[in-house]
């Protein structure tokens, strides 16, 4: 992981809670600093989400958006647990995903994994998912 936006080390040093746009690619989200495996014009940090966030604190995210990212990536536990670590205690997480049904989820060679309809509530206490309950990781 490397940050390459000096801003993102001011912000994190002031103490003011991060934005994330995790995958960014040439999505540029206004308030956000984005992140993505590939150097490319709105890339703020450098870093394979299949290897840790290690250059971000404890409870140093406010936010994380993410669209059309975590099917590629391969190491999805550790990921949402590094997510887990990095995000304060009233963060918000936005995570966009194709369910396993979409033609397009399935046609592109580059998705590593699949997700339904209740995938997300695993990560979920109990009393914040709806009728269905699953266990909580």
């Amino acid at each position: 992981m490397r940050i390459i936006n000096p801003k993102v080390q001011d912000a994190i040093d002031s103490g003011q809670g991060l934005r994330l746009n995790l995958g960014c690619g040439l999505r540029r989200r206004d308030g956000f600093f984005g992140i993505d495996h590939v150097q490319l014009p709105d890339t703020d940090i450098l870093a394979d989400l299949n290897e840790p966030l290690s250059r971000l604190p404890d409870g140093s995210v406010a936010e994380i958006y993410t669209r059309h990212t975590l099917e590629h990536v391969r190491e999805l536990l550790p990921l949402m647990a590094e997510i887990h670590r990095v995000c304060r205690p009233d963060a918000r997480i936005e995570i966009v995903v194709p369910h396993f049904s979409n033609p397009y989820f399935y046609s592109d060679p580059t998705h590593v994994r699949h997700f339904g309809l209740y995938t997300f509530f695993y990560f979920a206490d109990e009393e914040d998912q709806p009728q269905r309950k699953v266990p909580a990781f």
